[in-house]
């Protein structure tokens, strides 16, 4: 079972990049994050005429995601449980019926928090302590399971080329990492590090500067597995081109295999 994740920076003027991308990798399961589009407006059949069922979670402009699967999907829901006034639209699980077992997967949008400090920030660390409370209920269950997307936390600085660029910024303040840590630490494997070690690896490039000549890149799209999850991953990669390709996203796609 591959699963992927992509921040798409927008399913209207990412949607030609998008198909692309999902023809050329075929993943069974993608993970969207950032669709800024309403449920009704979202281009379900470039879709479903791939084989995708399609279950979203939109708001009209901003955040956004969505889940895109060949498999059968069950027990879709949306909203990260912790605050009935928080109306963005940033987390969104369901399972996955795979041949051998069936995976909870959870797609999410984790608040940038900047200006840090500020309201803004303020919010990411409600979010990710309500974000830990729904980890350690996945943990409970010991099933499969994952919570993926764009986190926007860089968890340590061989996580970016430039490090001190991003040391007063929302994305790598000690309490962000913190907060993440405390995630990862209930249980959790994070996919691409038990796979890939050392620096260089990136899942973001920002639109200005010439970042992506520079490869001036931060990683901030994870895959967090429970220990059943993790049982089962045979790779977990980075499609790093995606980004170099005709109007990009600013995000490329990360993914797993799980022998599911």
């Amino acid at each position: 079972m591959k699963i992927a994740s992509f921040n798409i920076n927008g399913i209207k003027a990412r949607a030609a990049a998008l198909t692309d991308w999902l023809d050329e990798a075929q993943p069974d399961v993608a993970l969207l994050q950032e669709i800024k589009s309403v449920d009704e407006n979202f281009p379900r059949e470039i879709f479903e005429e791939r084989g995708y069922n399609v279950e979203t979670h939109g708001q009209k402009s901003f955040n956004g995601v969505a889940i895109l699967s060949k498999l059968p999907l069950e027990d879709v829901t949306i909203g990260l449980p912790g605050d009935d006034g928080d109306d963005h639209a940033r987390w969104i699980e369901a399972t996955v019926m795979g041949e051998r077992t069936a995976v909870r997967v959870c797609g999410l949008y984790l608040p940038n928090g900047n200006p840090a400090p500020g309201p803004k920030y303020d919010y990411k660390l409600a979010w990710m302590e309500r974000l830990k409370a729904r980890a350690e209920a996945l943990i409970a269950a010991e099933e499969p399971a994952l919570m993926a997307g764009d986190y926007n936390v860089i968890p340590q600085d061989e996580d970016a080329k430039r490090p001190e660029a991003w040391a007063e910024d929302a994305l790598a303040l000690p309490q962000t990492r913190a907060a993440f840590r405390r995630v990862v630490n209930l249980g959790f494997t994070e996919a691409f590090r038990a796979r890939v070690q050392g620096p260089g690896h990136y899942t973001f490039w920002d639109y200005q500067a010439g970042a992506w000549n520079r490869d001036d890149g931060i990683r901030i799209d994870h895959f967090l597995l429970t220990p059943q999850a993790a049982d089962l991953m045979t790779d977990c990669q980075i499609d790093k081109d995606i980004r170099g390709r005709e109007k990009p996203s600013d995000h490329v796609p990360i993914w797993v295999n799980l022998d599911a």
